[in-house]
């Protein structure tokens, strides 16, 4: 099994940037499909953006696509998502998430959660 910490969120004004990251333990995440989620307050879970085993692929919500960018670092056993321009509506909680065997905006089909890293935007 893998347990999955994310870090980096906070109060950033519109405009503005952030990374926020997600490191692993337990497994390499090279065994894994690595996804972003995110869930603001009164509304259902939604994806964010994925990313495949070598990196080489990555997926993006058509809200964050062109603004938000996903990276992983096998050696450092880290996910990140750097977000730039961010808006009001980009306020959620951040999740990460690993698959052994899927990428995509699926979020049953992610078996490993961690326990997600509030982002405010500010307007």
């Amino acid at each position: 099994q893998v347990q999955l910490v994310e870090s980096g969120g906070g109060l950033v004004q519109a405009g503005g940037s952030l990374r926020v990251s997600c490191a692993a333990s337990g497994r390499t995440i090279s065994a894994y499909a690595m996804g972003w989620f995110r869930q603001a307050p009164g509304k259902e879970r939604e994806f964010v953006a994925d990313i495949s085993l070598s990196g080489r692929f990555t997926s993006y919500a058509d809200s964050v696509k062109g603004r938000f960018t996903i990276s992983r670092d096998n050696a450092k056993n880290t996910v990140h998502l750097q977000m730039n321009s961010l808006k009001p509506e980009d306020t959620a909680v951040y999740y990460c998430a690993a698959s052994p065997s899927y990428t995509g905006s699926d979020q049953n089909r992610y078996d490993y959660w961690g326990q997600g890293t509030q982002v405010t935007v500010s307007s």
